[in-house]
């Protein structure tokens, strides 16, 4: 692991879902000041909300075009790459006010410096946002080229993907599978298939760039809550937003990106099927099948490419001077035209906010007005408005143009009449879903002129005034996407499965795929032993098709009750994900939960709620074979805790080997050495031969199983504790990591521990790792003599020199000079102190009754 603070600037790159986000979040959040560039106001918005949670209100910032919440004594900003309050030069956006210094600062999705519109601000960005003390580029891995030619001076560190991305072809939108997101490149695109979803699966939520944070959170809650098992998206999607989506579906291949309709490019792709997969739960991605053989379809080499995360380097940048001389009108039109010196480097095209720059300096009017540093700047300042309603550079600049000529005389300030009545034009909710998107789109204009702290007289009641309007429409916007493209009817059809009728004679069929029809009707899904009531049910006597259905799935189930108890070991499975309780799966589905039984290794099986209508006979067989089916691989993952207890509790086995065995057991293979000293000390040569042949390893510091520490066994052992101990799942370590920073909070930062690893301080590192450290320590001091240990291997295994020196101290090593930590010397473990028999009538013995025998660790001598 790197050291990143010894580092100037830190290039983190890699595909999706590497966790490079948490990363900057994490290490800005560990220094006394800092600032992230995000590409989109969605993703600054959410991880605003992120450090909000751990820094509190009062100390995050977050600055976008049209939203401003900067406290007087904020430390962490959350910003869009445009908004990023850097040192030197102009910004377009008129926050240069804030700029100020920063002891960590990161850009992430640096990569979009190769995007003609916007590449230019993310390369500006990445030439010059530094921190005072540590620099964050976070980033596709194509850009190593690009970081190595521009910024020499920095550390590239490589992270891989959590999970594995599977190409699944092309797959019919009726069979989709559940949490599904699916990509399209237009409004009208987006729309469509969300209108398709509402007809065949009950609905869809619709996420798109366009959206105002209030309404694209609300679409997502909806989706994450199981409200609806679908997303349609456009490609915003790609840009870090986190959802619980296992398939990526892509509606087109091809979108229009301002100039031009073209094939997405590798990089776009896997950046959008990347969202598949969260975490360690691996995803998959694939086309949409269309009728009449119309799809889009991935090219092989593509497909190769996405899921070896695999893409061709960055050969250039866009690049435009983020810094223009404001000294006249021709020379800031100059600079921003000006061609870039390193080979690296492209001229950015024309953006829009030049475009209107160049339109209003051929008017007569502006030239006259725009004279001094003071008065060009306020110009440009004005230009850099984004055109939120896409109207194109005339109108746009027309519209630049009457605020220019407000800004440019009197007080300098827009007419509060004019504000006024453009925000009264649009506070309306009526109209459809495209008639509120445009409204908001104009209120998102107003509300970055609000934001500009001198474009009005009073901006903070303004400010406020387009915030309210915004939410108030977003609000009515996420209304009419429910109503348009969600079918509320799944809640009515499940109230209704109870209902009874008098019509047995419907026929009703279950199939492969679980789908359940009644005479020929679908009204829902048999997934395991769960029944999941369907919105393709159309039938004008709902009720009978349901209660029919009620009594025909009662055979279904005896017949997968049957199933299951006949299953081969395959087909079952121990969930552990995390935040949900301990599962045993069944072909893919729940069937039981973990619960608290008599030992560790004997947990109680709950056979889940849906399996309520078996016969006793089909649930004892269910029970039957998963007590059979998790008993062996409780033998087969934790076979040396199953032969500890049996050795503890044989009479045979030495007594003082039972004294090992039995705590080492009960704390599931690993424990502490000072708390069974007692018991090591008693071992004689051959208890300590016997213990080592049942793959006890008696550490320096920990006593443990070096079998158990490996990635399965330790998922189990972390899962019974937590069906011990009535516990949700919590964290599991990243599978072969031999270090990490020290969890935040008690129940992770426990389980760690459980799962292998010791805690040094900020840091936590395996126990076989500390052992090794140990020896090395141990093999490089000479006596007593002071000594400097390499810190190499250390560094290796990612351990920072703090959590190295708490380690030195744990092991019994202590600094050979006060106040330094790179040379140490041996002392020994200190040994508690001894209480010392009284005499039989001695007074005194009898007063030293009256004091404690040994002084706190802790306290002054």
């Amino acid at each position: 692991m790197a050291s990143f603070s010894a580092q100037p600037v830190v290039a983190v790159l890699g595909p999706t879902n590497t966790g490079k986000t948490h990363l900057a979040i994490e290490r800005m959040c560990g220094h006394s000041s800092g600032m992230i560039g995000f590409p989109l106001r969605l993703l600054a918005r959410e991880v605003y909300d992120r450090v909000v949670a751990i820094k509190g209100k009062e100390r995050v910032a977050l600055i976008t075009g049209e939203e401003k919440l900067l406290p007087p004594n904020a430390q962490y900003y959350l910003t869009t790459a445009e908004s990023m309050p850097l040192s030197g030069g102009l910004l377009p956006d008129g926050v240069n006010k804030d700029a100020r210094d920063f002891a960590f600062v990161a850009l992430d999705e640096a990569q979009l410096g190769t995007d003609p519109e916007r590449g230019h601000v993310f390369t500006d960005r990445l030439l010059r946002a530094r921190g005072r003390e540590e620099t964050m580029i976070l980033g596709s891995e194509a850009l190593r080229p690009m970081i190595r030619a521009l910024v020499r001076d920095a550390e590239i560190i490589g992270r891989p993907r959590f999970s594995t991305l599977t190409y699944a072809g092309a797959t019919k939108l009726s069979r989709l599978p559940p949490r599904s997101a699916i990509v399209a490149f237009s409004a009208e695109e987006v729309y469509a298939v969300a209108e398709m979803l509402r007809r065949l699966r009950g609905g869809a939520a619709v996420v798109m760039g366009a959206l105002s944070p209030r309404t694209r959170n609300a679409q997502v809650a909806m989706f994450q809550a199981g409200e609806v098992d679908y997303l349609v998206a456009t490609d915003a999607i790609g840009m870090g937003l986190n959802m619980d989506v296992s398939h990526v579906a892509f509606a087109s291949l091809r979108k229009f990106d301002g100039r031009r309709a073209r094939r997405l490019t590798i990089s776009e792709m896997a950046q959008i099927a990347g969202r598949a997969g969260r975490h360690q739960r691996d995803g998959t991605f694939g086309t949409l099948a269309l009728e009449g053989g119309s799809s889009a379809r991935f090219e092989d080499e593509e497909v190769d490419a996405i899921e070896g995360h695999v893409f061709p380097p960055i050969d250039h940048l866009y690049w435009r001077e983020g810094q223009p001389s404001l000294a006249s009108l021709d020379a800031l039109i100059a600079d921003l035209e000006r061609r870039p010196d390193r080979p690296v480097l492209r001229a950015a095209p024309q953006a829009i906010d030049l475009a209107v720059l160049k339109r209003l300096a051929d008017e007569d009017w502006v030239r006259e007005r725009a004279r001094g540093q003071r008065m060009i700047g306020r110009l440009w300042t004005a230009c850099g408005l984004p055109d939120f309603r896409k109207t194109g550079p005339e109108p746009h600049s027309r519209l630049v143009a009457r605020i220019f000529r407000h800004l440019s005389e009197g007080t300098g300030h827009l007419p509060v009449s004019w504000f006024a009545d453009e925000l009264a034009r649009l506070d309306s909710v009526q109209g459809d879903v495209e008639t509120l998107a445009d409204r908001i789109a104009g209120v998102r204009t107003w509300a970055y002129i609000a934001h500009r702290a001198d474009w009005l007289a009073d901006p903070d009641t303004w400010a406020e005034r387009t915030r309210t309007l915004e939410e108030k429409l977003s609000d009515a916007l996420h209304q009419r996407l429910t109503q348009r493209f969600v079918d509320r009817r799944t809640s009515v059809l499940m109230r209704d499965l109870g209902a009874k009728g008098g019509d047995l004679l419907l026929p009703v069929k279950v199939d492969e795929e679980g789908i359940v029809t009644v005479d020929g009707e679908a009204i829902g899904r048999l997934i395991g032993f769960r029944f999941k009531a369907d919105h393709l049910a159309r039938h004008t006597d709902m009720k009978r098709l349901m209660a029919a259905a009620e009594r025909r799935l009662g055979v279904e189930l005896a017949s997968r009750a049957r199933q299951l108890a006949a299953d081969e070991d395959g087909q079952f499975s121990l969930a552990t994900d995390v935040g949900r309780p301990v599962a045993i799966f069944w072909r893919g589905d729940v069937v039981a939960r973990l619960e608290k039984g008599r030992t560790l290794l004997t947990p109680r099986i709950r056979l889940h709620r849906a399996l309520d209508t078996l016969s006793a006979a089909d649930r004892t067989g269910v029970e039957q074979r998963l007590a059979t089916w998790l008993e062996g691989r409780i033998q087969r993952e934790l076979k040396p805790l199953a032969r500890y207890l049996e050795a503890a509790r044989d009479p045979a086995c030495p007594p003082s080997l039972r004294a090992l065995l039995s705590p080492l057991a009960e704390a599931g293979g690993i424990i502490a050495r000072d708390t069974i000293d007692s018991a090591i000390e008693h071992l004689d040569r051959e208890g300590r031969s016997r213990a080592e042949r049942l793959d006890v390893k008696l550490g320096t510091i920990d006593v443990y199983s070096p079998t158990l520490l490996k990635p399965e066994p330790t998922r189990w052992r972390i899962a019974l504790f937590a069906a011990a101990e009535d516990q949700l799942m919590p964290e599991l370590p990243v599978p072969g990591a031999v270090s990490m920073t020290t969890p935040a909070d008690r129940e992770t930062c426990e389980a760690m521990v459980r799962a292998g690893f010791r805690a040094l301080g900020a840091q936590m590192l395996r126990v076989d790792l500390v052992e090794r450290l140990a020896r090395f320590a141990h093999d490089a001091r000479s006596g007593r003599t002071p000594f400097t240990p390499d810190p190499g291997l250390a560094t290796s295994l990612g351990l920072r020199h703090p959590s190295f020196a708490q380690l030195m101290l744990a092991l019994g090593f202590r600094a050979a000079n006060a106040g330094e930590s790179d040379s140490w010397v041996w002392k020994g473990k200190r040994e508690p102190r001894k209480e010392r028999a009284h005499r039989p009538g001695n007074a005194f013995g009898a007063l030293a009754d009256l004091y404690p025998t040994t002084l706190p660790r802790n306290a002054a001598r």
